[in-house]
Formats: C-alpha cells, structure tokens, sequence
C-alpha cells in the first residue's frame, strides 16, 4: 500500500505474489545497480519482487500532509556499529521469521540463472 503525503490525495493498493531476492544473488546485485547505483546500505537484507495481479485506489482523504526532511541516520549508525558479522547475527536471531510467522528464507542460498 501507497499512501501520497504530498500533492492530491490518494491510496493505492497493489496485490500480487512477492519473491524474495537475496542479498548475495546476482539478480539483487543487477538490480541494485541499476535502480539503486549499486551500492546497498550495510544493513539492507534482501529485496521483495512482486508481481502484480490487481491494482486499487481509493481517496486517501483521510492521509495527512507530511514534508520530507532528511533520512533518518539511525539504521546507517547502527549497522556500522554492529559490523557485517554482528549483522548477519541479528539478522540470525530476529529476522528468519516474518511478523506474521512466515520464514524470510533470508539464510538461504540465492538462485542463480542459468
């Protein structure tokens, strides 16, 4: 779900299956890239590709106005504190199940094409 904080009001809801892109596969390093420069921040898991099968919208009049800032520099501190092995333990201890109790697969070995 998108909500605009900015500009005319608006939701959109987008529905479709979601494929995990590891970290360590190649597709992730391609898209990022691409998309992104190629540099992942030092905390970044894993991208979610989905693939859309319904879009709605709906007013979002009842979305408040927000003004951008800045990015927030806690998750950057943070990972630069923990360092990539105290991470990959974090990511070991809370991060292999989703909120809703589905695995991440997050330790998993990425698919390569062929």
């Amino acid at each position: 779900m998108f909500c605009a904080v900015e500009g005319p009001p608006l939701i959109l809801r987008l529905y479709g299956q979601g494929r995990v892109i590891h970290r360590e596969s190649e597709e992730y390093a391609a898209l990022l890239a691409e998309q992104f420069g190629g540099e992942a921040p030092l905390g970044a898991r894993q991208m979610v590709r989905l693939d859309i099968e319904l879009v709605q919208s709906s007013c979002g009049y009842g979305v408040p106005l927000f003004d951008y800032r800045e990015e927030r520099p806690q998750m950057d501190s943070w990972a630069r504190a923990k360092g990539v092995d105290g991470i990959e333990d974090y990511w070991r201890e809370k991060n292999q199940v989703s909120q809703d109790g589905f695995p991440t697969g997050l330790f998993e070995a990425p698919v390569t094409s062929a």
